[in-house]
């Protein structure tokens, strides 16, 4: 069901609405973590190496496929609030035009670079087949992850977030069953474990793909809008562009920072594959709230009703530092169990370094979470320049400073300090764009 976002008690809608984002984000990660846990838990520690591996490169793609639900989701938003029903039907023809073409161009450089990406991050030969075969398998999905992607983006910007979390807890739980199939009952190794997320994220991307579809048809328009609109393009391309480079540069920063971890040998990745899989469970919750104040921020940007957006960023950041307890505490005092869910017999290298690593990010959580609500504004102005500065100080220094901390320890230990550094800069700028871009509004 579409809703309005630019009416009701900002903190009560803002609520309601990203509560069903962050339930789907951790069906989403499902997908990721049960691939790691079925490779780790019924395979081989390296297979759980070679999975985690090949997850960094396949952020890249999956920074495309964000882009142009950012692009696609803050447009679709702006229109739906200022109820141009028919330049928001062409926006949306237009974002899936242009993300065909563009899905179709990754699909051509996967297939031809990821073997050369794979010996650029210097992937341990024990476990550089099955990366390689993990990733021939993920980029012919790729189509099933842009559409998927632009599909949910539609729904946020229509302030529907319940459809896509229904979608997501099916085909999660589904992918969890069929991943253990595979691999148990017909022994497919890495390629189990890959065609299992395949598959079912096919089958929820053609849902997700004929829902919006008819909840389109059911809008109505004066007169047939035009199927595409270059200056729509523009508009989307603002947004998106600098939401790819975003999820693109951190991607290949953390490909960098993954080639560092690899000089630590098979052990190490495989405690920093299972950790990291648990800590991009909370940044990319954080991350699905930040866009979801995005749609609040575009609706009412749309709707001229500016003081909303300040009372959405407010109750954005204590909606984030509630969900920083939990999993704070969790991650501090039970960090080895969950640890272990990835590993049949975890070694006592593999464990140290997944438990360093949670034990000196997780208390940042609440800085980071601070930026990524703010984030979440300036994108839904379109205050794209100060979203980009904040997002690559971030980036540039946790990859400088794991290159140099990790040499000047002499241990991985190192690698991990650079996160809450990077975190702490990035989020005092992010603040603070956003506040002196909320005055100029209401200026």
């Amino acid at each position: 069901m579409n809703k309005d976002l630019t009416t009701g008690k900002p903190e009560t809608v803002l609520w309601k609405f990203c509560l069903p984002l962050f339930g789907s984000i951790i069906f989403q990660q499902l997908y990721n973590i049960a691939d790691s846990l079925v490779a780790g838990k019924f395979i081989s520690e390296n297979a759980l190496a070679a999975v985690g591996n090949s997850y960094e490169i396949t952020l890249i793609f999956i920074a495309f496929a964000f882009g142009c639900n950012m692009g696609c989701s803050v447009i679709v938003s702006q229109l739906f609030g200022a109820k141009d029903y028919g330049r928001l039907k062409t926006a949306v023809s237009t974002a899936c035009i242009f993300s065909a073409v563009l899905c179709g161009i990754l699909m051509l450089i996967g297939i031809l670079g990821c073997s050369p990406l794979l010996y650029l991050i210097r992937t341990p030969g024990e476990v550089f087949a099955d990366s390689k075969l993990y990733l021939d398998i993920y980029i012919w999905g790729l189509p099933f992850v842009f559409f998927y992607n632009i599909a949910t983006g539609i729904f946020s910007a229509l302030g529907d977030s319940k459809t896509p979390f229904y979608f997501l807890a099916v085909s999660s739980t589904s992918n969890i069953a069929v991943d253990i199939l595979f691999v148990k009952a017909f022994h497919m190794g890495v390629a189990g474990v890959a065609w299992a997320t395949f598959l079912c994220q096919g089958v929820s991307c053609i849902l997700a793909v004929l829902t919006v579809w008819r909840r389109l048809n059911k809008i109505q328009v004066q007169k047939k809008p035009p199927v595409f609109d270059g200056s729509l393009l523009k508009k989307i391309l603002i947004i998106a562009i600098p939401s790819i480079l975003q999820q693109s540069f951190i991607s290949i920063g953390n490909i960098l920072i993954q080639s560092v971890i690899n000089g630590f040998g098979p052990s190490v990745m495989a405690g920093y594959s299972a950790a990291v899989k648990l800590n991009n469970l909370v940044i990319t919750s954080f991350t699905t709230i930040g866009n979801g104040i995005s749609n609040f921020s575009a609706q009412n940007l749309g709707a001229l009703k500016y003081e909303r957006i300040k009372e959405g960023f407010r109750a954005g950041v204590k909606m984030v530092w509630c969900l920083c307890i939990p999993f704070c505490l969790l991650y501090i005092f039970f960090g080895r169990y969950l640890l272990l869910l990835f590993m049949e017999k975890g070694s006592v290298a593999a464990l140290m370094a997944g438990r360093q690593f949670l034990w000196i990010l997780s208390p940042f959580y609440f800085v980071v979470s601070a930026k990524l609500a703010a984030d979440g504004i300036l994108r839904g102005i379109s205050a794209m320049r100060q979203f980009m500065a904040a997002t690559f100080t971030d980036l540039i220094l946790r990859v400088v400073l794991a290159f140099v901390l990790s040499d000047w320890t002499g241990s991985a230990t190192g690698i991990w300090c650079a996160w809450p550094i990077g975190w702490c800069v990035a989020t005092i700028l992010s603040v603070c764009f956003y506040r002196k871009k909320y005055r100029q509004l209401n200026k």
